[in-house]
């Protein structure tokens, strides 16, 4: 089949260059045929790209669809995937409405042999295939001159890439063409018609043919090493880079993107010069509009209103830059009576929004080349930034109505006054984000200890950001449906102003909702809704706009960790930013919005996307001012098999789980198996082991006490097999025990949100059981027991855990929770606190890893693959089989145990060196059984017990050693803690934020309320409930140690007996006795807040004391530390 452009897609497939043929034969005649064989070449291609990485469905999979999972699972870049959606998009037209000139055919071309030269150089491993220049179709007979002109400047590159030659080529023919009697062309045309229509024929017929060639290619990639496929996408990502598009290209590119995004546009027939004009019910982006410097590409009008200019760039041109350009078209606009403006003018600007832009997808490595750069003219302080994708007209409207300068301005003005109480944190927190975003910051993180009211936060920030016009629609994101049930019930519950919810006031939508509408205010979402929405949607019309939101809260932001970091420098010469930003990240990067970050765990990959904290509120300062309860050292289980290890010797009989189908089979230990605790029910099946841990778990907590309890198990397998245990145990502990008490809450129950209310709100369970569903967010304050029969590695993941526990519950009077742990826990994490996850994308391959170990350029790289090895390595020699062991054996010369230490103690070029001739091993490490093959897991049947239980009191193994330290730390640092120095030695002068200094820098070294007491109880077996200034007194000045309420009612019986009170004075002074029992120490600052400043504070009760109130309340603090003996 002859063709001009695309004969070297033969070797792969005929009928892309039978398709691409007719395409080009019936341009000069039939410009609407031309699109939609070239949507049929292009779907084509699409479904041998599927093949080529195994993804290929059937037939009957549409091309949209078929776009949506390659785009989804980053399998073809965006700019590829942007030229396959202009292919389809146009050939749509062309079949449906039956649009097509000879213009956008002429782009459908060319566009077609782009995607061609990169599939070639993709799939066909020639990355340096050069293509020559494109040699334009025959010229239709009424051609326009735009399209003249084009089809000559084409001819011209021809001549220039191949010489004068080949112009002459395609000129004579032309020519001959003239020349030819009218007879004998329409003899010779209705022969090629016939031929042509044959072979459109025989592409119909051929599809059985092409559906087993696409079949066997898939078959062929999915035996592919996993190194390869990875290889290939990689491939594409660099011959995407090679792809060159003209001006016309460039401008048929950005008019799809404007359509897709609500514009009318078409940048050959809706221009300045034919006549175009804006007009009331149409959003038109009008070409080449004109200005006192020269014609603006495109001027986008909303009805009669301008509201914005483009500067459109080829995508060689640096776009960032192109935006002075546009910024000169807002100054040099001619005043029109065909228009409005849309305000202003604002300094010089007479043009509210400024764009450039060049048809290349964002990537942030390349940020100031590539995607859609904006700035908004109307305020000095507005930067340019990057945009994933156009503004819609009606998102720009919304944009207009935002005026940030009186926003902020009634912000500051506004009282912090709501229907509900603000804690002093809360409002600081607000104040800070509020502040960080007067200053232009556009990613903003607040870190709060879990329980301490981050949604009550949410609702009073969001409630001032409305209210004051800050923002138009806000998205409150989640990371699961049962948060955001959650969250919509206290905005929906919560009276903020006037005896008014939230929802009253603002328009609110669920999860339920997919999209807002017009009203909408507040949209609250789950991450997992909208990677659906953005990523994965039904198709273009589906996906929502970049603007449809200006501001996204994400609560528990933490939930991106692992995949969401930047390249180091180093890394960025040679992998490309896909292999590091999730999908999490991707749809924060999507919508052009504010983005506010709320977490507990604040960590390396969260300060990435939102940067460092504006503010922190830690769990240990909510403990120290009463917001949040502690917990006791953690009481260690420790059984036999935890300690020694369970060991299979070489030939023993053992039974293994089939986890394929259930069933039980005996073999022989083919060598001496062991496993340590870690593994204990992840990788070896341990029942002995629960029953034991749950018989001494039955010791320490009754059912019938109030509380609950939650279990962290190791798998959902494991989960039903603690669950059992459990009633087992307590059954055999207390009697009869309901079945309802004890309850896994898993993925994988049947109707989870409601286990989940009744664990919070009903009497059963008491005792649930969980993987990770309960890690995070969900709010049980009953909660007084956490126990672990699983390793945590992750420090964030630990604190989560943690969390679950640490809210307050008056109703059951919880004073501290407890934490067992039977799998040394804590130790283990010890380890970890500091680490650095160095290879944050689990997914790279050791082949890779290797292969750029041997491409790196200098060894600052060849250092970063070297740490990333070393931590992948150390993971994966506990996972290899036998027989990949001795395979790496016998390629390395060295066990995998001797080549970590060598990755680990060596120097990365020295590493380098031994892998150039040992590449191999790198497919060995990734070698893994296939989805198909049986994993079989041992059964342990070896006798358990619990041999220890213990108390973790950090590097003391007995309480004693424990207060031993504690006094040692006190009368140490007498003379350079202040707030030290106070309580034993002038306590009358004690204030609220000397106490909380004091707390704060014991409790850093681990002496909190909690541990105190209770080392003071398991040393001495003596509970007593004396507050942390009486243990500093103990142990300074050896003060008897006496329960703090009874220090209370005697002093507060003593200042009662010191002189005549008056009525209102003793009922004030009773008052102040109940707080100071709460809060340790009453000062002025506690007078001026609640439960006193609703009262009128300090001053109204200094009139009530005549003037002497604050010599009271030092009065008070002194007799309240008197030694007694």
């Amino acid at each position: 089949m002859d063709t001009l452009n695309f004969g070297f897609l033969g070797p792969h497939n005929k009928q892309l260059v039978t398709l691409a043929a007719l395409a080009e034969h019936y341009f000069p005649s039939d410009p609407s045929t031309v699109i939609v064989k070239l949507r049929q070449f292009a779907e084509l291609m699409a479904k041998l790209v599927a093949a080529h990485h195994a993804v290929y469905r059937d037939e009957r999979e549409t091309f949209e669809e078929t776009l949506r999972r390659l785009s989804y699972d980053r399998l073809i870049p965006k700019e590829v995937s942007d030229i396959f959606h202009t292919l389809r998009k146009a050939g749509n037209s062309a079949i449906h409405e039956a649009k097509g000139d000879h213009s956008t055919a002429l782009a459908a071309l060319k566009f077609a042999w782009s995607l061609s030269i990169w599939f070639h150089r993709t799939y066909d491993r020639a990355p340096n295939f050069k293509s020559g220049a494109f040699v334009p179709p025959r010229k239709p007979i009424d051609a326009m001159v735009a399209l003249r002109e084009e089809i000559e400047t084409l001819r011209q590159k021809v001549a220039d890439t191949e010489g004068d030659a080949a112009r002459a080529r395609l000129e004579a023919e032309e020519q001959a063409q003239a020349r030819e009697a009218v007879e004998e062309r329409l003899l010779r045309e209705a022969e090629e018609r016939a031929a042509w229509e044959k072979i459109a024929q025989d592409i119909d017929a051929e599809k059985a043919e092409v559906t087993s060639k696409l079949t066997a290619l898939q078959a062929e990639a999915e035996t592919s090493p996993r190194a390869e496929a990875a290889q290939l996408v990689e491939q594409g990502k660099k011959a995407a880079v090679k792809i060159d598009l003209d001006e016309a290209e460039t401008r048929a590119l950005i008019d799809q993107q404007l359509r897709d995004c609500g514009w009318e546009v078409d940048t050959q027939d809706l221009r300045y010069s034919k006549g175009i004009r804006p007009a009331k019910g149409r959003n038109l982006a009008i070409a080449e509009w004109p200005t006192a410097k020269g014609p603006a590409d495109y001027a986008l009008f909303v009805g009669s209103t301008l509201v914005g200019v483009v500067e459109a760039k080829r995508k060689r041109k640096n776009v960032s830059a192109a935006i002075d350009q546009a910024e000169r078209y807002s100054i040099a606009i001619k005043d029109n009576a065909d228009f409005s403006y849309a305000g202003g003018p604002w300094g010089d600007y007479k043009v509210p929004f400024v764009f450039s832009a060049n048809g290349r997808s964002y990537l942030k490595q390349i940020e100031t080349e590539s995607g859609i750069w904006f700035r908004d003219t109307r305020r000095a302080a507005n930067h340019r930034r990057a945009l994933v994708d156009w503004p819609t007209p009606e998102g720009l409207t919304g944009q207009l109505e935002v005026d940030q300068d009186a926003a902020n301005a009634a912000l500051k003005a506004q009282p912090f006054e709501f229907g509900f109480p603000l804690r002093h944190y809360q409002e600081s927190a607000i104040r800070s984000v509020e502040s960080a975003l007067s200053a232009e910051q556009r990613a903003v993180l607040i870190a709060m200890a879990t329980g301490t009211g981050k949604t009550k936060l949410a609702i009073a920030m969001l409630y001032r950001l409305l209210s004051a016009k800050r923002f138009r629609r806000i998205c409150f994101v989640v990371d699961r449906s049962a948060l955001g049930d959650q969250t919509e019930g206290e905005f929906s519950t919560t009276k903020v102003v006037s005896g008014k919810t939230f929802a009253e006031i603002f328009g609110l939508k669920g999860l339920g909702d997919v999209t807002p509408d017009i009203e909408t205010k507040v949209h609250i979402c789950t991450i997992q809704g909208l990677v659906k929405r953005v990523l994965f949607a039904a198709d273009a019309a589906s996906t929502p706009p970049v603007d449809q939101y200006d501001l996204m809260v994400i609560d528990e932001c933490h939930r991106g960790y692992l995949l969401d970091r930047e390249m180091s420098d180093a890394e960025l010469s040679f992998r490309g930013q896909d292999d590091y930003i999730s999908k999490y990240r991707r749809v924060l990067d999507y919508f052009d919005a504010v983005k506010i970050g709320l977490t507990a765990t604040p960590a390396l990959h969260t300060t990435d996307i939102f940067g460092d904290p504006v503010f922190t509120y830690s769990y240990r300062e909510a403990v120290v001012d009463g917001f949040l309860v502690d917990h006791e050292p953690p009481i260690r289980i420790e059984t036999a098999l935890a300690r020694a290890g369970i060991k299979f010797e070489k030939d023993e009989e053992l039974e293994q789980l089939n986890t394929q189908t259930g069933e039980v089979d005996l073999v022989n230990a083919p060598d001496e198996i062991s496993f340590e605790v870690e593994a204990f029910n992840r990788q070896v099946i341990t029942p002995e082991f629960n029953r034991a841990v749950a018989e001494e778990l039955a010791q320490h907590i009754d059912p019938a006490l109030q509380g609950k309890t939650l279990i962290f198990a190791a798998t959902d397998a494991h989960a039903d097999m603690v669950v059992s245990a459990i009633k087992k145990a307590f059954a055999e502990q207390y009697g009869e025990i309901d079945d309802a008490a004890v309850k896994k809450i898993t993925g994988s129950v049947d109707k989870v949100k409601n286990l989940i209310r009744s664990f919070r709100n009903d009497a059963t369970p008491q005792i649930v059981v969980t993987v990770d569903l309960l890690t995070t967010g969900i709010d049980v304050p009953k909660i007084t027991n956490l126990v672990f029969l699983r390793r945590v590695n992750s420090r964030i993941l630990y604190e989560q855990m943690i969390g679950r526990a640490t809210r307050l519950c008056p109703e059951i009077n919880k004073e501290v929770f407890r934490i067992f742990d039977a799998v040394d826990l804590y130790p283990h994490l010890q380890n970890v606190t500091d680490m650095k996850p160095v290879v944050v994308n689990p997914s790279i391959s050791f082949t890779q890893l290797v292969q750029e170990m041997m491409a790196a350029q200098n060894d600052e790289q060849r250092e970063v693959i070297r740490e990333q090895i070393a931590v992948k390595l150390r993971r994966q020699i506990k996972k290899l089989t036998e027989e990949a062991k001795h395979q790496f054996e016998a390629i390395a010369g060295e066990a995998p145990e001797a080549t970590l230490q060598r990755v680990m103690a060596g120097d990365a070029p020295g590493l380098a060196a031994w892998l150039k001739d040992r590449v191999a091993i790198g497919s060995i490490l990734d070698w893994k059984d296939g989805d198909d093959n049986p994993h079989y897991v041992p059964i342990s049947h070896h006798a358990d017990q619990v041999v220890a239980v213990s108390r973790g009191y950090g590097s003391a193994t007995k309480p004693e050693d424990f207060l031993d330290s504690f006094t040692a730390f006190v009368r140490d640092n007498i003379n350079t803690i202040a707030a030290l120095k106070l309580v034993v030695q002038r306590p009358r002068d004690l204030t609220r934020a000397d106490l909380k200094e004091l707390r704060l820098a014991l409790d850093s070294k681990g002496f909190s309320d909690a541990n105190l007491r209770r080392a003071w109880a398991d040393a001495r077996n003596e509970e007593i409930a004396a507050s942390v200034i009486g243990f500093v007194r103990q142990a300074a000045l050896g003060d008897a140690l006496v329960p703090y309420e009874d220090r209370v009612r005697e002093a507060m019986c003593a200042i009662m007996a010191s002189r005549a009170w008056t009525d209102p004075q003793k009922r004030w002074l009773k008052r102040i006795g109940e707080q100071i029992e709460k809060e340790i120490v009453v000062d002025r600052a506690a007078i001026d807040k609640e439960p006193f400043i609703s009262d009128g504070g300090f001053n109204r009760l200094n009139k009530v004391f005549g003037g002497e109130l604050e010599n009271i309340l030092a009065g008070i603090n002194e007799e309240l530390w008197k030694k007694i003996a």
